[in-house]
């Protein structure tokens, strides 16, 4: 009898499971996502994280066909292309492929969680949501595509009533990232002793953006539609955090000298990165293949204070569930792990294959992706038409009446 109802109670459980897909579930971000949902909100969701293998952003088709076969009630895309990407790969990632998603999403008229990035801000203190850099071509390949997502998410909001939540990260830390970049890079070239001198001003500010909480915040806003659709939401600690201040922190837990409290000029940082870069093309002549890590393309922010406002998220009914939780109080467990991870691995960070890439799409996104956006969200940016398609006929054949379209 006990084993009957525990197996109608399994049952029960799996038929009542909100089904979920997320993209970029190798991250740090999405590795976050998966966890909180198989471990502490286990058999309420059923969350689906397809490998780029088997669904890749660049095709469109295998997006529709895998939403078609899991039928989920929601989709979040955690997927980014690495930070020093080139053109080809951050708009076909960034831009494009979180362009597929939403129409996806559009048509099918499921939720659409979107991670977008603090690169789309200008620097300054306490900038609201509402603000944004202007698209223009010097933009770096990131900034620009995570860019150009925000604005077709914002325009399928109001012309194909795409139902989106944006969140804008900033510095993000956490455990489990695979990757050496952000906060982590600034622990691991402190940790190795590598950086000498202080590579910001006295004062510079930053916000930071907890991954540990993020997934709290998903959970709530995916139950809460209406308080967070068609919007975007700042995701970072209330207090921002001095980079100078961080950097002497680490190294005091490290019981290490370096960095010295020391600060380096801008005009020195950038003329020693122009050294470095000419060393390494010099190296690469006979041989010797290296390279900058990837924040250095970011070295003028090192420089220049960017906060960030969460007021328009604290205004919602979502609750901080770890309210005191800091970057700082969360240096200790940090450094314990990714010491002991960098002690046992080599962590290699390359993408060496060669995309097949319309030199003119190409040409729109490095020099004139204002002329894209336009044209995307003219020409491409409707709801497939397949999956449309699909929800009537089955709407039909369940003798349910297909839902209507939301004006914008």
């Amino acid at each position: 009898m006990a084993d009957s109802l525990h197996r109608l109670s399994g049952r029960y459980q799996a038929m009542n499971k909100r089904r979920g897909v997320l993209f970029g579930g190798s991250g740090l971000i999405g590795g976050s996502i998966i966890r909180y949902f198989s471990l502490k909100k286990r058999g309420t969701v059923d969350l689906r994280a397809p490998s780029s293998k088997k669904v890749s952003l660049k095709d469109c088709e295998a997006i529709q066909d895998y939403l078609l076969e899991v039928r989920p009630e929601f989709v979040i895309n955690a997927a980014i292309a690495n930070i020093i990407a080139d053109p080809e790969l951050a708009c076909e990632i960034n831009y494009f492929g979180a362009l597929r998603i939403a129409r996806a999403a559009a048509a099918l008229k499921i939720p659409y969680v979107h991670l977008s990035s603090a690169a789309t801000l200008p620097p300054g203190e306490n900038l609201d949501e509402d603000q944004s850099v202007a698209l223009a071509p010097h933009l770096s390949n990131y900034a620009k595509s995570k860019l150009m997502a925000e604005m077709t998410l914002n325009y399928m909001a109001h012309e194909h009533g795409l139902d989106h939540t944006c969140i804008r990260l900033s510095i993000v830390y956490g455990k489990r990232d695979n990757k050496i970049q952000g906060f982590h890079r600034l622990l691991f070239t402190i940790a190795d002793e590598s950086m000498p001198f202080l590579l910001t001003r006295p004062g510079v500010r930053h916000s930071y953006s907890n991954s540990h909480k993020l997934p709290y915040l998903i959970h709530y806003l995916l139950d809460n539609r209406a308080e967070f659709s068609g919007k975007t939401f700042n995701f970072v600690d209330p207090e921002p955090v001095e980079l100078a201040d961080l950097a002497l922190t680490i190294r005091k837990h490290l019981g290490i000298g370096r960095p010295k409290k020391i600060f380096m000029p801008y005009w020195m940082a950038r003329s020693g990165k122009r050294v470095l870069q000419a060393t390494l093309r010099g190296l690469t002549k006979v041989g010797v293949k290296g390279a900058l890590p990837p924040e250095l393309m970011f070295l003028g922010a090192f420089y220049r204070t960017q906060t960030l406002s969460c007021a328009r998220l604290q205004a919602t009914g979502f609750t901080d569930p770890y309210p005191l939780e800091t970057v700082y109080t969360r240096l200790p467990e940090l450094i314990h792990h990714y010491l002991t991870r960098w002690s046992r691995q080599h962590l290699l960070n390359r993408y060496d294959r060669t995309l097949e890439f319309d030199l003119a799409v190409r040409e729109d996104f490095t020099a004139d992706p204002l002329k894209m956006f336009e044209s995307v969200v003219t020409d491409a940016s409707t709801p497939y038409a397949e999956l449309k398609k699909c929800r009537t006929t089955e709407a039909r054949e369940t003798g349910a009446e297909p839902p209507q379209q939301s004006s914008p």
